[in-house]
């Protein structure tokens, strides 16, 4: 079977990751017929600005991200508050206003900051009441709510996201870079670089490394089988997204 080998760096994976969510029939139906959220995040901006078809401040849709420093806590005043979509049109409404509205029909999109080999995802918590996913969680679980967690494989760990969880905490380090948080392993349809390909052109991809230098810290590279015709479209998505401006987030 033919293949071809591609490198994205985070903010080209960000672009691949949120035209793909955008595009998943589930998506498509809720954000015609139903309702969608989509909690504040980097690559979610990303997704917001797929399904919204227009540019978005990418770097105010976020509010826990990592930083050369460490954690960091973007400012409530500073941020962009999630998106509510009700079919197809913005509504001016916070998340916990439209959770009780929420059915198995409607979509809840939230980021991770960890995925294991597991597939379980891991959400970090800097609020005191474990922030849009403390209090959304619940609902979505009980209700059937469609939750899908848009991550790009930077954020691959080699342990386990269920074992570190119960040890960390806010109150329980005693030093940390940047703001102490917990962590709550989450369950959803995950959507890294692998299930964007597969997504968008049919083809089958797989890691062979990760990292880079000069601006490509945090790259995948992958291996990509497929058709003919499925390759075409792999080379065709990686001319779409490659030269991603890297996203940045003013801190003063």
């Amino acid at each position: 079977m033919p293949q071809i080998q591609v490198t994205f760096t985070p903010s080209e994976s960000k672009r691949l990751i949120g035209m793909a969510v955008a595009k998943l029939p589930k998506v498509r139906r809720a954000l015609k017929n139903g309702i969608i959220v989509i909690g504040v995040g980097t690559t979610n901006a990303y997704v917001a600005e797929e399904l919204l078809g227009r540019k978005i401040e990418r770097g105010r849709f976020a509010a826990g991200v990592v930083l050369p420093k460490g954690t960091y806590v973007l400012p409530a005043e500073r941020r962009l508050k999630e998106i509510v979509i009700r079919r197809g049109k913005i509504i001016n409404a916070k998340v916990e206003g439209v959770l009780p509205e929420l059915t198995s029909n409607d979509v809840f999109i939230k980021g991770a900051n960890a995925l294991d080999s597991s597939s379980t995802a891991g959400v970090f918590m800097a609020g005191k009441r474990g922030g849009t996913i403390g209090k959304a969680l619940g609902t979505i679980m009980s209700r059937g709510v469609n939750l899908i967690i848009p991550v790009g494989l930077e954020k691959f760990i080699p342990g386990s996201v269920k074992d570190v969880a119960p040890l960390a905490g806010m109150d329980k380090f005693a030093f940390s870079t940047g703001e102490p948080v917990g962590i709550m392993p989450v369950h959803g349809k995950v959507i890294t670089e692998l299930q964007a390909i597969q997504i968008l052109s049919g083809a089958e991809a797989m890691v062979m490394g990760k990292g880079g230098v000069s601006g490509a810290e945090g790259a995948v590279t992958l291996l990509v089988r497929g058709t003919p015709g499925q390759l075409r479209e792999v080379r065709r998505l990686v001319k779409a997204v490659k030269g991603e401006s890297c996203l940045t987030i003013k801190t003063d």
